[in-house]
């Protein structure tokens, strides 16, 4: 478990690393309009993926109980369904985000492949053959980003980069299931049911509408500077509550199968690490905001630590969430709908103008949505 926990981490590590050099090059290479539009679009396709996401969860927590089953029908549907939304949802993320026409097009490659490659990663995460999950989190991270980096590099502009990324997207899925195949594997009783699919799509789905809520508030409610600021702030966020997934993924097997204690140790990691990353936050938040999105950001600084107890919070109540899917609890997203719900109404009641008014609205809604989970998990112990 030490070499897999290492393994997967420093996956992780690569997949958030090339993650946030996307916003700090586009920083450097892009008007604050249009790395507010990359942000808005790279967060477009998180949450248009999350099926891919729930497809994974649920493939792992059925290998973990009744061993593998095939799922290629499955996986190609929810593929399918994902990218014709995408689409078909163009003429709003046009009109709403201020997006160019092109761009929906193009997320909806990304978002068939990521779904796509997901049940490759389900089945490895499922099966506990966490060396091989670590090199297709990694194999799928530069597919996913790499051509989005390079693009960059090139100075290829917005349109350009996404276009690359397409490109590259598209080459992981067949590399994913070849990684992913084992020979000779039997028909699994039960097999994985929609239902199963669903109830992981919408607990994930809940989960990243709530943790990137607040980015595609930014766009809508700030102005393109503040839009811009608000979007290297989240690089922060985002990195508070990835960082520590390796526990998550590590401990979803075995809470398939029950195992209470992985709960706790699984909270403890994602818990200090959030702590520390606090911590780090405030010793060095203006270092921070200098790194990821240059000198023009280094006056953010101060805002720092708030961007990563969002993240860090959230990151918590990923790991209670994974509990009550593991656990078959009937509605697990429940209270993460509700902190949404409530994002949303303060910010159309306020209409907060600035950063920093937002930001405070998005710390609240991350305290009240991990105490919620938090209440039924404690009462279950």
């Amino acid at each position: 478990m030490g070499a897999a926990g290492a393994a997967v981490t420093l996956a992780g590590v690569l997949v958030n690393g090339l993650a946030y050099l996307v916003p700090v090059l586009a920083a450097r290479r892009l008007d604050p309009a249009g790395l507010s539009a990359l942000a808005t679009a790279l967060g477009l396709v998180a949450i248009a993926a999350v099926p891919g996401l729930g497809l994974q969860l649920a493939v792992a927590v059925h290998h973990a109980r009744h061993g593998s089953s095939d799922t290629r029908r499955l996986t190609a549907v929810t593929a399918a369904v994902c990218a014709a939304a995408m689409i078909g949802a163009t003429p709003l993320l046009v009109a709403a985000l201020d997006l160019p026409v092109e761009v929906p097009a193009l997320l909806a490659v990304t978002t068939a492949a990521v779904v796509l490659s997901s049940r490759s990663l389900g089945e490895l995460q499922g099966g506990q053959r966490f060396l091989r999950l670590a090199a297709a989190m990694a194999l799928l991270a530069a597919g996913r980003y790499g051509g989005v980096i390079a693009a960059l590099l090139l100075g290829a502009g917005l349109t350009g980069a996404l276009v690359a990324g397409a490109l590259t997207s598209a080459l992981t899925p067949v590399v994913l299931a070849r990684l992913a195949r084992t020979p000779g594997r039997p028909a699994t009783t039960p097999r994985l049911t929609v239902a199963q699919v669903t109830a992981g799509c919408g607990a994930t789905l809940a989960m990243l509408v709530v943790s990137y809520a607040d980015l595609l508030l930014a766009r809508q409610l700030l102005p393109p500077t503040g839009a811009g600021a608000y979007a290297v702030g989240t690089v922060l966020s985002k990195g508070a509550l990835w960082a520590p997934q390796v526990a998550a993924v590590l401990a979803l097997p075995r809470l398939a199968r029950g195992d209470r204690r992985s709960r706790t140790v699984a909270l403890a990691v994602t818990g200090g690490c959030g702590l520390v990353l606090v911590l780090a936050s405030t010793l060095a938040g203006g270092l921070a905001f200098r790194l990821v999105g240059g000198p023009e950001y280094t006056h953010l600084g101060r805002y720092a630590p708030i961007f990563a107890a969002v993240g860090a919070l959230y990151a918590v109540t990923f790991v209670l969430l994974n509990d009550r899917l593991a656990a078959g609890v009937r509605w697990p997203a429940a209270p993460l709908w509700v902190g949404t719900a409530a994002l949303v109404s303060v910010a159309v009641i306020v209409r907060p103008r600035t950063a920093s008014g937002l930001l405070l609205a998005a710390l609240g809604t991350a305290i009240v949505t991990t105490l919620l989970m938090a209440l039924p998990a404690r009462r279950s112990v």
